[in-house]
Parts: structure tokens; C-alpha cells; sequence
């Protein structure tokens, strides 16, 4: 449905008589800084959103980088014995009842 002629100048009729001629530049002035403002703090928030995902995307690479030299260069008993001391996940089953 669009808005033809004579609805436009309907619209246009009744905010002059509402507002009157001598406010509607001040208002459009403040809608358009308005809106300026807005798109200015979207821009912002998509540029420090974007900052944030390269820095966890390096952060991840960094340690991925970091856990993979520690493997190469740990012997193999040492990563034997890290996985043999590691605590086991505790069990959901109840404990059982001795007799």
C-alpha cells in the first residue's frame, strides 16, 4: 500500500498545524542529528565488535601455537605421566553400598 498524493499532503497539513512553521526546521535540524548520532554509534559498535573477534581469533592461535610447542617439545614420559595424574571425572553413578 503506498501513500499517494493527497495523504502526503494531509500529513504534511497537520504537522504544520501542530507544530507550526517556525519549529519544523529545528525538529528536522534535531531528527537528522539524531540520526547521524546513531549511525555513528553503530559504526562504533560494529568496529570494536570486529576489534574484539580478531583479538580472541589471534588470543586462540596464540595458545593453539603456544600448546602445540609444549607437546613437541615435552618428552613422552612426561606427557605419559601428565595424562596418568590427571583426575579422573567423577563418576554420576551413586557409590555402592557394601554388605
Amino acid at each position: 500500500m503506498r501513500a499517494g498524493f493527497w495523504e502526503i499532503l494531509l500529513i504534511v497539513v497537520l504537522v504544520l498545524i501542530l507544530f507550526g512553521h517556525n519549529k519544523i526546521p529545528t525538529l528536522m535540524k534535531n531528527l537528522a542529528n539524531g540520526i547521524n548520532i546513531f549511525k555513528k554509534e553503530i559504526k562504533e559498535t560494529k568496529d570494536s565488535a570486529s576489534a574484539a573477534v580478531q583479538q580472541g581469533a589471534a588470543s586462540a592461535k596464540r595458545r593453539a601455537n603456544k600448546s602445540a610447542a609444549t607437546k613437541k617439545s615435552a618428552p613422552k614420559s612426561a606427557q605419559v605421566s601428565a595424562k596418568k595424574s590427571a583426575p579422573k571425572p567423577a563418576s554420576k553413578r551413586a557409590p555402592r553400598k557394601s554388605k
